[in-house]
């Protein structure tokens, strides 16, 4: 355990208690809530019980050791819970064995010492909802949206539980229950609140004025809902439910249906972003204070945002990179390259040096044309079906290319493409072509690692450390070969960073939507970067070179260290 846990008195918590004692936090949470997790150590599945209607319902049969039904007949779930329990994958719920491994790997729970905040009270949760103790509510939502979604569970799970599945799952019912105004609102707040629809972003409550699920300010505590709903109250009436609020409604429509859907938009975003820098806008504003205008989190973040590629920078990119003619003498191989939304608007640069770092490897590498988002951004955010309808797009894109694999460079969208065969398992016309797709996929790390050694011209004489991003590493299982490849350039001193493997807090808009907590893994994560005395951070996403960039500033290091994608670092060498 790389971090002390400490329950919510201050005492530091022995493994053996994190594991099979964490704290309940009963002092901020609803009695339904600790009720669910309390029940989830008393109960046992019947899997003969538990079958779904041909209305698209599910019920479940739950009973506890002596004998008493937990599971309500149909009729007796409130609206939350009967029209959204098909949700739940429940083999995958009752996989997990409430061993308790997950704790310690698991930052928010490290940061609140919370059973509700770990991966392990976050499923007991679920079960709740599929068996009819608890409601899809507000506080249900603050904890799901709490999660940063890094996946390190997996990695520490003896079980296998896919648990960023079973949590975009949650997401999902959340977000199709807050649509038609039937999710539970939390005490005081009726038909006419705004719930936690004044999130940041209007993608989670973390941030909403009711102090939902947050970390606080002070002490890094979770601010979760006080309700005192009580299980044997009966299931939620109108009066008691909450609407999506007006802007939570706008923003939500304006990112998930209106930009991520159309590259062109979010080509476009990327354009004016870029006239902002050339003219000084940017800078103008930072001086003048005209960013106090902006959420804290987004002010602070764009102070981290690299230097945006040109139109015209653009427009040079050629269709196709031909192999290297030394590299590729026994055979060249034809990879597509995913080039990714936010990827290729932030850091072209980092496209284009994985294209020449892939030539000098012996690839031709094709940027194929009609590919879109790889549909992370909804899947996470509880929109699925704009992840479906971007793997259609993305999946007949690829098809078409003649390529020999598909190869990205973003640890967040390599993940979300692996889920394609997922996705897919139960349509019968997408499901061979995803799993085909699927099968091609190779992060360029682990393309580079199995391609023969790359033949470096040039010294790169610096110490440099490498963070892992979450989800190439414990969504990939892909850790070892970025390692490998920094080793293998001439004048690296390597140093490993002390838990490298645990989440810098980007996650993906968490550090929007969550910014207290984000920031507070980020800054204790910069504290272990200085003491590797590294004056490079490599790291292989996106999200995380960014938070890397805001991490280096908050600690004001901006004068001797830089983060750089791992593929710049190689290219700088070739």
């Amino acid at each position: 355990m790389n971090t002390p846990i400490k329950d919510q008195n201050g005492q530091i918590l022995r493994e053996s208690e994190v594991a099979g004692n964490a704290v309940l936090g009963s002092e901020v949470m609803s009695s339904a809530v600790q009720t669910a997790l309390s029940a989830s150590d008393e109960s046992t599945f019947d899997e003969s019980t538990f079958d779904h209607f041909s209305d698209g319902t599910a019920r479940s049969g739950m009973s506890d050791t002596n004998g008493m039904e937990n599971g309500p007949a149909s009729s007796t779930l409130s609206d939350a819970n009967r029209a959204f329990v098909p949700q739940f994958d429940m083999n995958e719920i009752m996989n997990c064995m409430r061993c308790g491994f997950c704790l310690p790997a698991c930052p928010t729970f490290r940061e609140t010492g919370k059973e509700y905040a770990s991966p392990r009270g976050r499923i007991a949760l679920m079960k709740g909802i599929a068996n009819g103790q608890i409601g899809i509510t507000e506080e249900f939502e603050d904890n799901m949206y709490l999660c940063l979604g890094c996946r390190a569970c997996e990695s520490a799970c003896p079980a296998g539980v896919k648990y960023g599945r079973l949590v975009e799952g949650a997401r999902e019912a959340i977000e199709e229950a807050k649509s038609l105004g039937i999710i539970g609102a939390r005490d005081g707040e009726g038909s006419g609140g705004t719930g936690s629809g004044g999130a940041a972003a209007g993608m989670s409550p973390a941030t909403s004025g009711g102090g939902a699920s947050g970390a606080d300010n002070t002490n890094g505590s979770v601010g979760a809902a006080e309700a005192t709903a009580s299980t044997s109250s009966p299931p939620l009436s109108p009066a008691h439910t909450v609407k999506r609020s007006r802007k939570e409604a706008f923003v939500r429509n304006l990112v998930f249906r209106r930009i991520f859907l159309y590259p062109s938009r979010v080509q476009t975003i990327g354009t004016l972003l870029w006239a902002a820098q050339a003219t000084g806008l940017q800078k103008m504003a930072d001086k003048t204070g005209l960013m106090r205008v902006l959420p804290r989190s987004m002010a602070e973040m764009q102070q981290a945002v690299p230097k945006v590629a040109s139109p015209a920078a653009r427009r040079k990119r050629r269709a196709v990179v031909p192999a290297d003619k030394e590299a590729a003498r026994d055979k060249t191989i034809r990879v597509g390259m995913f080039k990714g939304c936010v990827m290729d608007v932030m850091f072209f640069e980092a496209n284009e040096a994985t294209a020449r770092v892939l030539s000098k490897a012996g690839c031709e590498v094709v940027f194929v044309e009609e590919q879109v988002c790889c549909g992370a951004l909804h899947a996470h955010s509880g929109e699925q079906w704009g992840a479906i309808d971007l793997a259609k797009r993305n999946i007949a894109a690829f098809e078409n290319a003649g390529v020999d694999y598909i190869v990205n460079n973003a640890g967040g969208c390599g993940a979300a493409l692996r889920e394609y065969a997922h996705w897919f398992e139960h349509d019968e016309a997408w499901s061979e072509r995803a799993k085909a797709f699927v099968a091609k996929l190779k992060d360029a790390n682990e393309l580079l690692a199995e391609l023969p050694p790359l033949h470096f011209s040039k010294e790169v004489h610096a110490r440099v450390t490498y963070q892992d991003s979450c989800h190439l590493r414990h969504g990939q299982g892909i850790w070892k070969q970025p390692r490998h490849l920094i080793r293998q350039i001439p004048g690296i001193e390597f140093a490993e960073l002390p838990g490298a493997d645990t989440c810098c807090g980007s996650a993906g808009i968490y550090n929007i939507t969550n910014f207290d907590l984000s920031m507070k893994l980020l800054d204790d994560k910069m504290d272990k970067v200085a003491d590797t005395k590294a004056n490079i951070i490599v790291t292989s996403n996106p999200g995380c070179l960014l938070q890397m960039r805001q991490g280096i500033i908050r600690a004001n290091l901006a004068d001797h260290v830089e983060a750089v994608h791992i593929m710049e670092l190689l290219d700088r060498a070739l």
